[in-house]
């Protein structure tokens, strides 16, 4: 139980909502901020305006999925109030106080850095991103279902990068009946893609495997889709790029050419509200709980 605990919760979408739902059931004592635009919320008290008192005495502070942007601001879904996060906001923090976030810019990390506060990025942990790999994989399938005219059985597809959401997706693809090609740029996920019925090649070699998808699939956030990459594929072509903004797609070029690209980051967030929340609860939670019983027993 989390009784006693001070948490404060500022903005997000509906993924919160099954984190407020799960501190709420744990008994902590939780203020939630950005939530305006809801009627009804668990939690003891809830405040449309980010103050800074809000922060004395807080044991954790819960951020969106994306955390901040450059400039601190918080993405709020359910208000239209402005939520920034300041310096002066978290020096009154006390100092064994933890933020958690799903990612963290530079920004927050700086923050965190000058008060000396905990920063966890939850999407950086392997049980999380594990786990939200899945809600990601059935989403990029929906929407290559949307965005094609074929079936993805019989199709040939592409994967680019075999970490967490790439080994979940090639192998989401293949249950589907496709065949699927993975781009990889080490000998470990090449054995892997090998071993797991795939159709592996180096990532250097990329241009030469382009000349006979039906649908590319890019997890990789860095510029790997580029102008003479798309030149090479065919008309028929659909790329969804799952990396963080700006993506690994010349979007540019991908219109000028005619090909169907689509930026989609975050999308446990957009197709799976209920179960990327709960994923996020389950591990904020516990890892509040560590932390209780780690300064208990330092004490």
């Amino acid at each position: 139980m989390l009784t006693g605990v001070q948490v404060l919760l500022i903005g997000g979408d509906a993924r919160q909502l099954e984190v407020i739902r799960r501190l709420s059931e744990l008994d902590a004592s939780l203020t939630v901020s950005g939530f305006d635009g809801l009627r009804t919320l668990p939690g003891d008290s809830s405040d449309s305006e980010l103050r800074e008192e809000l922060f004395d005495k807080t044991d954790a502070v819960i951020l969106p999925a994306v955390g901040t942007d450059d400039a601190g601001l918080i993405p709020a879904a359910f208000s239209d109030s402005e939520l920034r996060l300041t310096g002066a906001m978290l020096a009154r923090l006390p100092k064994h106080a933890t933020i958690y976030a799903g990612m963290a810019r530079p920004y927050l990390k700086e923050l965190c850095r000058e008060h000396g506060l905990g920063l966890v990025e939850l999407f950086e942990r392997d049980d999380v991103a594990i786990l939200n790999s899945i809600p990601t994989a059935e989403g990029a399938v929906k929407m290559a279902i949307e965005h094609t005219d074929i079936t993805i059985h019989g199709s040939t597809c592409m994967v680019l990068g075999l970490g967490r959401t790439g080994l979940t997706l090639v192998r989401t693809l293949q249950g589907l009946g496709a065949t699927v090609l993975a781009g990889v740029n080490r000998p470990e996920p090449f054995a892997r893609a090998a071993e797991m019925g795939a159709k592996p090649f180096y990532t250097r070699d990329l241009q030469d495997h382009a000349g006979n998808i039906d649908l590319l699939f890019n997890t990789i956030p860095t510029m790997i889709v580029t102008a003479q990459m798309i030149a090479r594929m065919p008309s028929r072509a659909v790329i969804i790029d799952l990396a963080s903004k700006p993506g690994g797609t010349d979007f540019r070029f991908a219109e000028k050419r005619g090909l169907k690209a689509i930026l989609a980051p975050g999308l446990p967030g957009i197709v799976a509200p209920v179960t990327a929340g709960r994923i996020i609860a389950d591990c904020v939670t516990q890892l509040i709980l560590e932390e209780i019983s780690a300064r208990g027993n330092a004490q």
